[in-house]
């Protein structure tokens, strides 16, 4: 009877879903001050409805309701709970669920958050909210339904969940980069009700910023934990290998980087208005093909679900009827946002005109790496893989070049700035930043791409410190007075740049004086490595809740004197025969210890892969100081004032 429920819930919400999408634009056009207000009724009752979809789906798993063809594909009875309620998510059906709940979510908190709008931006946003989840409610109910059932017999156990899956990763990472992934519909909202309205001004970017701030900053974290997962879970030792699904997440990032600097010009001088709208629009779509790529079944990879072609060509349409009807309505009302203020050639506006340039560029290589291969073989011009190589020499240089112009930005002035102010202010630095690069690169015996990489990291959090001083430092109230006193706007943008060169530190290192050794060990041998000796103990048998392992036993010791003991593990998960890999890992903030057991050879030895990466972990510190960075931008004081300008 619970599945039923669930199903007959997404069925109404569709129905509400639908009203939202349409009542409040009527009433817009009508002038009915009923209906324009009943968006706030409708999105309330939309998202109770998918949410009550959601509980029953993950009580069917909690109590191993294997009628439901969903569950019976993706748990099984010896499954722990907690990985049974992340198996809600664990495939399809569930994961656009989770879509569809976070989408509904983001509606539910703008109709809350949102009550200093405008009754009429408030109603239209949620409107285009409501045009969203109805397409893809509908996509979830005609197509991929979680609650078929197996019935009038069902199978007395399932056939559990990919062992991949079988981690706290799966429980954290997808729904933090859907809060970010689905996140920018709300910027999208705000841009499409500016073109509806076709009177654009500087509020609607006020008012979009901090909701497009938090969604960067969910993405970025999603995408962080992510790598992390990666790192230890598929027992490489590598933390990005540009997957077309991981690029999949990284270009709507990379575009809400720029739209974020973007709606801060549009907020302050009023410039860049069309092109803000166009940026808006540009992520969402970005984040839409993302959901296309992934649930279409058109690639290969162990994020993405296999589907069957029915599902493809619905989301393509579904993704061609938003994006070409954003992109229509644009074309219609583009002439009525052009900005008509000016700005000098060394001002903050074209600092940040550069920095969206340069993004909109990067973006666009992943783009053309990651769908190129898929149209070539669609056109049945053979198979081609693009891999590292491509996106290591195209999207690298371009990104140390908008470090070094991101970091300029606060120190130049709106409008305009003096060259000859602006170069004594970067003098001490530039010259600071190369000596700390050179001396590092010289000591460690780095070439000079180490040494460019790291000037280009002390460039950024030297200038970045230097622009505080210079901003606290002036006055008589005092530097700790007047630290207190700045925007939590900017210290949000300190820390997301301090952040990216703390990333930039973690990605040199790692890339440049990581050791990786493959080695053969009987129970008793020692591998030196690094100064550190690696002692194989052997391999002892552990029966998991659903697995067996071999768990091998590693004692690190260095100069004589213990340092650690790694158990990696070789894991046969019985449901399906599953062979899976858990590396053991040693983690510090200067260094990692990384050991993978390998496969059983003769006379008892093993194959052992060890690793020692240096620095890794500042890649994902690099991504939660951007993290905190993003959601303390949102946090500014500014935004919670009551919003009395109409668009």
């Amino acid at each position: 009877m619970l599945p039923e429920i669930g199903h007959f819930s997404l069925i109404l919400s569709l129905f509400f879903a639908v009203s939202l999408a349409l009542l409040p634009i009527i009433g817009y056009w009508r002038r009915n001050l009923v209906l324009l207000q009943s968006a706030t009724s409708l999105t309330y009752i939309m998202t109770a409805l998918v949410a009550i979809s959601f509980i029953v789906l993950a009580v069917a798993f909690a109590v191993d309701d294997f009628s439901v063809l969903y569950v019976s594909q993706n748990s099984n009875s010896l499954l722990p709970l907690w990985f049974k309620l992340s198996a809600v998510w664990g495939g399809h059906e569930g994961s656009l669920l989770l879509w569809v709940l976070i989408l509904c979510g983001w509606a539910a908190a703008v109709a809350i958050k949102g009550k200093s709008l405008p009754a009429e931006v408030r109603s239209l946003v949620l409107a285009v909210l409501g045009c969203v989840a109805s397409g893809f409610l509908a996509f979830l109910l005609f197509t991929s339904s979680p609650f078929i059932r197996l019935l009038p017999e069902s199978p007395v156990e399932g056939g559990d969940l990919n062992p991949l899956l079988q981690d706290i990763g799966l429980i954290i990472h997808p729904p933090m980069l859907y809060m970010g992934y689905v996140g920018f519909s709300v910027a999208f909202a705000f841009a499409i009700t500016a073109l509806i309205t076709g009177n654009l001004n500087a509020s609607w970017a006020r008012w979009a910023r901090p909701w497009t701030s938090v969604s960067w900053a969910f993405l970025t974290i999603g995408i962080t934990l992510g790598s992390w997962w990666a790192y230890y879970e598929l027992g490489w030792g590598g933390w990005w290998f540009w997957d077309p699904v991981e690029n999949a997440s990284f270009m709507p990032w990379l575009a809400g980087t720029a739209l974020i600097h973007s709606l801060a010009v549009t907020e302050k001088r009023g410039v860049f208005k069309s092109w803000t709208v166009l940026l808006a629009i540009f992520t969402f779509s970005l984040s839409l093909l993302g959901t296309f790529l992934v649930r279409s079944g058109v690639l290969t990879s162990v994020h993405a679900f296999a589907a069957d072609p029915t599902r493809g060509v619905f989301i393509l349409v579904l993704l061609l009827l938003m994006v070409g009807g954003s992109l229509f309505l644009y074309a219609i009302r583009a002439t009525d946002v052009q900005s008509k203020v000016s700005f000098g050639a060394t001002g903050r506006e074209a600092w940040l005109l550069l920095n969206n340039i340069l993004l909109t560029i990067m973006t666009l290589t992943v783009l053309l790496g990651t769908l190129y291969p898929l149209i070539i073989d669609a056109l049945g011009m053979g198979r081609i893989s693009v891999g590292a190589p491509y996106f290591n020499s195209v999207f690298a240089p371009m990104a140390l070049l908008l470090m070094v112009l991101m970091a300029i930005g606060p120190f130049s002035k709106w409008h305009n700035t003096k060259v000859s102010v602006l170069l004594k202010q970067l003098l001490i630095p530039s010259i600071a930043s190369i000596v700390i690069g050179g001396v590092l690169s010289l000591s460690l015996s780095l070439g000079a791409l180490a040494w460019l990489s790291l000037s280009v990291a002390a460039w950024v959090a030297l200038l970045s410190v230097n622009d505080w001083f210079n901003k606290v430092s002036v006055g008589s109230m005092g530097i700790i007075p007047r630290a207190l006193k700045m925007p939590r706007n900017y210290y949000g943008m300190l820390l997301a740049h301090i952040g990216m060169a703390v990333s930039l530190v973690g990605v040199l290192f790692v890339s440049v004086t990581s050791e990786e050794r493959m080695v053969r060990m009987n129970p008793g041998d020692i591998t030196q490595m690094s100064g550190y000796e690696f002692q194989f103990d052997g391999v002892r048998h552990f029966q998991g809740p659903n697995y067996q392992s071999d768990r091998g036993h590693v004692v690190v010791t260095k100069n004589g004197e213990f340092v650690v003991e790694l158990m990696p593990e070789k894991r046969v998960y019985a449901a399906r025969g599953q062979v899976m890999t858990e590396a053991s890992i040693d983690g510090g903030l200067s260094r990692d210890l990384y050991i993978a057991l390998g496969e059983p050879l003769e006379n008892g030895a093993w194959g052992l892969r060890l690793h020692i990466k240096p620095f890794v972990r500042w890649i994902w510190l690099g991504g939660i100081l951007m993290m905190c960075g993003g959601l303390l931008s949102a946090m500014d004081k500014r935004y919670k004032r009551v919003a009395g300008a109409k668009i």
